[in-house]
């Protein structure tokens, strides 16, 4: 059997709470057991599942591998309660069902926050916030915000994201709440936006998610592996989490990158979201102690 089959997911009740009692979401954050943001190590190993909120339902060749979300959040459920994982990055939907799952307990919590760039859209760079505010991740005690930050210079809808993403980083500040900037230097080639990943392009997102705000206080970065990542982070004295992206290529090759960029030291830890889900072998679990012994264990593949 694999890992995701093992956990419970009763969507009748969830669906019942949400129809019937729907300030229970409320009364849960409220009650929620909360935790320092980072462990003894000072490391983070955070599960994203903001994907499908942007119309992303794709996982290698499979363009609805995450439609289903009773089998999202029976994956999401096998990740959050193996050793080591720190928490989740997600939208609303996603966190309020996981909350009323009991699942959020003691897990640092991130919302993510823009989500109006839908993938393959024509408005995709405009990427206004649509989800979580700094207010509301204060009402409910998350622990920070996330921001998606593309930057394209031929596309005007990056001006807006971009005063967007800065508005929320000084509230997010202001607050004392984390901001997570997810930079990448982009462009369209047929239509489609590509985020441009070589060292020098992310170099510059970097200073330029850097500088949003009217205060760098709280501001983390979110970033690929990339080649000549100690040059890449050379760029930067912000906290940097690692962004896993999709599971394609060699897993073994993608652990021992993980493991060499985890060595660098502006870099705390690790996002990953279809990778650890979605596994090629089907195991949830076994991926995602994998990715836990490498951010705190110090494992090395």
């Amino acid at each position: 059997m694999s890992a995701q089959q093992q956990v419970e997911v009763d969507i009748a009740s969830l669906t019942g709470i949400r129809a019937g009692d729907p300030g229970a979401i409320a009364r849960g954050w409220a009650a929620r057991e909360r935790r320092e943001l980072l462990g003894p190590d000072g490391r983070l190993l955070l599960v994203a599942a903001d994907h499908p909120a942007r119309g992303a339902l794709g996982v290698r060749g499979e363009p609805r591998a995450m439609a289903s979300r009773s089998d999202l959040l029976r994956r999401l459920a096998t990740a959050l309660a193996r050793p080591g994982v720190d928490g989740v990055l997600g939208t609303p939907d996603v966190l309020d069902d996981l909350l009323l799952m009991g699942a959020l307990e003691g897990k640092v919590v991130i919302g993510s926050m823009n989500r109006s760039g839908l993938q393959g859209a024509v408005f995709e760079m405009d990427d206004r916030f649509t989800a979580y505010t700094p207010e509301e991740i204060a009402a409910r005690g998350l622990e920070g915000g996330k921001m998606l930050t593309r930057i394209d210079l031929a596309d005007p809808g990056t001006a807006a994201t971009l005063e967007a993403c800065g508005r929320a980083v000084t509230a997010l500040a202001t607050q004392g709440s984390l901001a997570m900037v997810e930079p990448f230097w982009s462009t369209r080639r047929e239509g489609r936006v590509v985020n441009l990943l070589d060292p020098d392009s992310t170099i510059a997102s970097m200073a330029v998610a850097s500088g949003l705000g009217a205060s760098s206080a709280h501001t983390w970065l979110k970033v690929p592996v990339t080649s000549e990542l100690e040059r890449v982070m050379d760029a930067t004295t912000l906290p940097t989490v690692l962004l896993g992206g999709d599971p394609t290529g060699d897993p073994e090759q993608t652990y021992d990158s993980w493991g060499r960029a985890l060595a660098v030291p502006q870099v705390r830890g690790l996002v990953v979201g279809r990778a650890l889900l979605h596994p090629r072998d089907g195991d949830v679990a076994a991926a995602v102690d994998t990715a836990a012994d490498l951010v705190h264990g110090g494992g090395s593949r």
